[in-house]
């Protein structure tokens, strides 16, 4: 961070930094479950102290270090924290267990709420009206379709499998489809209520689709133990691909590998077509903050007369906006198609995975 930076850190620069805007969108807020402290935020308790330290010294960033706290959570909702990412050598490791992203985690429990209450009150209307509504249809239009998919792959009788499956599709559906709204939005609105940053696609984050796949990763083991055994867990991992005992660490080495890239293919594909789905949209809205402009002292500003050089140059200024509206439309409706098919493939490998662990071997 620079001087100018630590001078103002809740300074909002009219021209559009592209490094500094995709850090914000990306930034989201990670707490530490152990102190509260929130990582990559800092706060100016004594504000007017802070103003006269950086009238009177030469070296803003001594002010800032003399003034500037760590934030927690208790400081959120009193605009208090603003956003400080402090560059050093330390590596940050891949997996954290003390540390938890606030942001996805919580949008991600309100959507399977908001989930939960859409088909409870889905049931409580056709329970009480005699003609079904659209709404209604719509809700046993979605319960038919998972129904149909799960009878066409799961071929044994279970009863969790297809509200499962359900809930999968409807919960992966829901947090891709905030990847449709303005991406300046909520994390403006949040932001307004003292929250510096916010990240409102959890799909997009891969703790969160990490999480999902680990979870029918473990449903996975579960359902080979019940269908199949110890000795036919055992049997599935060393007797193949090749029957044979002398094979049988080649054939932990195969089926190990195979069983690891379940939750990984689940993850990974996920978390990278919601990644880069939003990424696109950041770098669309960023082209709207750029500009094109005429030199004044080139060889085509010359030959033009002053009123249509200004004139020119306003139009090349506003060639950027209406490009950025354009892609962004365009992008959107392409970015159904995304959202709609990443839930229903994190679906149906769902089943599948779970259908492979309960076939019993003939």
């Amino acid at each position: 961070m620079s001087a100018e930076e630590l001078s103002s850190p809740n300074n909002d620069s009219s021209s559009v930094n592209g490094k500094e805007y995709i850090g914000h969108h990306l930034s989201y807020l990670q707490v530490d479950i152990h102190t509260g402290q929130i990582k990559n935020s800092k706060k100016i308790e004594n504000s007017s102290e802070y103003q006269v330290c950086l009238k009177n010294s030469d070296n803003k960033e001594n002010c800032f270090n003399q003034y500037a706290q760590n934030c927690y959570i208790s400081d959120l909702g009193q605009g208090k924290c603003f956003a400080y990412h402090e560059e050093t050598d330390a590596k940050t490791p891949i997996w954290d267990s003390s540390v938890i992203n606030l942001d996805s985690s919580v949008i991600s429990i309100c959507l399977g709420f908001f989930f939960l209450a859409i088909f409870a009150l889905a049931i409580n209307l056709s329970k009480k009206s005699g003609v079904p509504s659209k709404f209604i249809i719509v809700i046993q239009s979605i319960i038919e379709f998972i129904n149909n998919n799960v009878n066409s792959i799961f071929n044994v009788k279970n009863k969790l499998i297809a509200p499962l499956a359900l809930t999968v599709f409807m919960w992966v559906f829901s947090m891709n489809l905030l990847d449709l709204v303005p991406v300046d939005l909520i994390p403006e609105i949040v932001k307004e209520l003292g929250i510096p940053y916010a990240r409102i696609v959890p799909s997009a984050d891969v703790n969160v689709t990490m999480a999902l796949s680990c979870s029918i990763f473990v449903l996975i083991i579960l359902y080979t133990l019940r269908y199949k055994g110890i000795v036919g867990f055992i049997k599935d991992y060393t007797m193949h691909p090749f029957n044979s005992v002398f094979l049988i660490p080649v054939n932990l080495l195969l089926e190990g590998v195979s069983l690891l890239s379940k939750p990984l293919s689940l993850g990974l594909r996920l978390f990278g077509n919601m990644y880069a789905g939003e990424m696109i949209f950041i770098l669309i809205v960023l082209l709207g903050g750029a500009s094109f402009s005429l030199a004044p002292d080139g060889a085509l500003a010359s030959m033009l007369p002053e009123s249509i050089f200004n004139a020119t140059d306003s139009v090349l200024g506003f060639i950027p906006k209406i490009l950025s509206i354009v892609l962004d439309i365009v992008w959107a409706i392409f970015h159904i198609l995304i959202i709609f098919l990443q839930a229903f493939i994190f679906m149906v490998l769902t089943i599948v995975y779970l259908s492979m662990a309960s076939t019993q071997e003939e």
